[in-house]
């Protein structure tokens, strides 16, 4: 039977019980506080029913925040993903605090089978010591500042070309061979950006004052130590952050700046532009990878079905299920993500696709993180149906490194190739994007009580020290206020060094498809299964790669890169 044939229904919450609804919520809290605990049995099937219990309302929240997103100027919705913000989830935090103090303090705890309860145990200790109750309502202001932020950023629109356009849907120009084009809309975007500046500064000043806060509350000195607990890094700290933004540094960025000198003289100008470094360098148009969703959809299904068939059946059930949001439209927030439903146990994707290479990516991306999701589902425990950002990551990152020997679904002859260059040089573009942003934020948490000035001062530098040889002349205002498009920063804070530490892990795996494909999509779905129910390292041996993101593992990777980009004709 595949795993998507099988279906999921409640088992400790009644069928009917309405999870937006405190008065039908607090009894089962009240009765999971009361049940008496003597045995390991009982204490196992106590964890089982907090489980469902946690999966139900999760999925409520998920529901209500996922049709927000997907029409931020519904008042209706926004309504109800609001009362979900301010009436459930703060009640619930003390509820959950509360059973797992009781879980911490059991006798019976001992008793636990191990390995198995082991990542259960590590977790649950990590977060009942970092809870504060004080810390509930702060952290509701956060998630409506970040509403605030999303809703803003969706309604973001320019006229061009005879009609308004999202300015998702204005990246297509980026890859216009008319230059003039480029440049006209590369400019109405970044001042249409600039219009909401003063705007998204102040609602980061109030998340920066909260999450500080939220830190001092739980008797840390910063946010930044706070959070890397409230993620529970156990695998590795702000120091090694530190170190891989040193090797970035060293063996990234000068690849990148020749990459781009190349580019520069190949598209023949005297300087390269911010409106020059999407486009192709022989002046082709842009990819045009498909003109509509359900062709989109088709075409990206076959793909994963040449990969492995059962990935591709069970995302021939997603696109039946309608468990896609691909299209961009006006009132929809911006970028792309996976979302789980917890009680049914299904995958969600959400993007802004508007007909570039770029979606085809994101859309492989999101489906390698909602296989994910499938592949553990049948897993009773819901903190094993997650997984750390680490391994999550890997396993989309690792989707585009695996689906790219199938690409000529989409492409054929020279644009195959163009595709394929793409996907390498962005691999050498990201590194040292991920790089500002994490080192940012560390200056940011590090610096709480600085100003809007000292922040744009201390992002030009990391600019300097990790950007590429891009001419901004005449418009370092943007320049200085590039971060505001990256809805990490607002949304989950130092949730964005995840991405350079799994794509180290998605080059081993790309690297080990080369040398056995079986095997090596064999160890990544395996990997897949075991969910978040292995400490972070054993989940990376499962799929065959070395948890180390140090200049030593990162070198010969960013080599295999620029070798493969030696053989890929621009």
């Amino acid at each position: 039977m595949d795993a998507m044939d099988v279906q999921y229904s409640r088992q400790y919450v009644q069928a009917a019980a309405d999870m937006g609804d405190w008065a039908q919520i607090e009894p089962l809290f009240d009765e999971l506080d009361r049940r008496p605990l003597e045995t390991a049995e009982q204490f196992q099937q106590w964890l089982l029913d907090q489980s469902d219990l946690e999966a139900c309302i999760q999925e409520e929240g998920t529901r209500r925040r996922v049709a927000m997103t997907c029409q931020t100027d519904d008042p209706a919705k926004e309504k109800a993903h609001l009362h979900f913000l301010e009436q459930i989830e703060p009640k619930c935090k003390p509820r959950w605090q509360k059973l797992q103090e009781r879980y911490v303090a059991s006798p019976i705890r001992a008793e636990l089978p191990m390995p198995r309860y082991f990542v259960y145990d590590r977790s649950t200790t990590a977060a009942v010591k970092l809870f504060r109750e004080k810390n509930v309502p702060l952290q509701t202001e956060d998630d409506k500042l970040d509403q605030q932020y999303k809703k803003l950023c969706a309604a973001m629109t320019v006229q061009y070309d005879g009609r308004e356009q999202t300015l998702q849907q204005m990246g297509k120009y980026q890859r216009d061979p008319d230059r003039t084009v480029r440049e006209k809309t590369w400019v109405l975007v970044a001042e249409r950006r600039l219009q909401d500046r003063d705007k998204i500064d102040a609602i980061f000043d109030q998340l920066v004052r909260i999450r500080q806060q939220i830190a001092k509350n739980a008797d840390y000195e910063n946010f930044r130590d706070y959070q890397f607990q409230a993620y529970q890094r156990f695998d590795y700290g702000p120091k090694d952050c530190m170190a891989f933004h040193d090797a970035i540094e060293k063996i990234v960025v000068p690849a990148r700046r020749a990459l781009q000198e190349q580019r520069r003289k190949s598209l023949g100008v005297d300087r390269l532009r911010p409106w020059d470094v999407l486009v192709d360098t022989r002046n082709r148009p842009a990819l045009k990878p498909f003109q509509a969703i359900p062709e989109f959809c088709e075409k990206t299904a076959k793909v994963f079905h040449r990969l492995d068939p059962e990935l591709g059946r069970q995302f021939d059930a997603m696109i039946e299920a309608k468990w896609l949001d691909l299209d961009s439209r006006k009132g929809k927030a911006p970028g792309g993500y996976q979302s789980t439903f917890d009680e049914h146990r299904h995958p969600f994707i959400f993007m802004n696709a508007v007909g570039l290479h770029s979606d085809v990516m994101t859309l492989l991306h999101e489906g390698g993180h909602a296989f994910h999701a499938i592949a553990c589902r049948s897993e009773p425990l819901i903190a094993y149906r997650h997984y750390g950002m680490e391994m999550a990551e890997v396993s989309s990152m690792g989707m585009e490194m695996l689906a790219l020997d199938y690409l000529d679904e989409f492409y054929k002859g020279d644009d195959l190739i163009r595709a394929k260059r793409e996907q390498f040089e962005d691999t050498l573009m990201i590194f040292p994007w991920i790089a500002t942003i994490d080192a940012f934020q560390h200056w940011i948490y590090l610096h709480p009580n600085h100003t809007p000035e000292e922040r744009t001062k201390a992002w030009l530098e990391l600019q300097d020290r990790f950007g590429g040889i891009e001419d901004w002349s005449g418009y370092e205002t943007a320049k200085g206020a590039l971060w505001h498009r990256q809805l990490h920063l607002f949304s989950v804070p130092f949730y964005y060094i995840e991405y350079g530490i799994a794509q180290v892990g998605a080059l081993q795996l790309w690297q080990n498809a080369k040398r056995d494909p079986r095997k090596a999509l064999a160890q990544y779905k395996a990997a897949q299964a075991l969910g978040g129910s292995r400490p972070l390292p054993e989940l990376w041996q499962a799929a065959g790669l070395k948890f180390d993101f140090g200049a030593a593992t990162l070198r010969p990777l960013i080599e295999a890169v620029q070798a493969e980009l030696a053989r890929l004709p621009e």
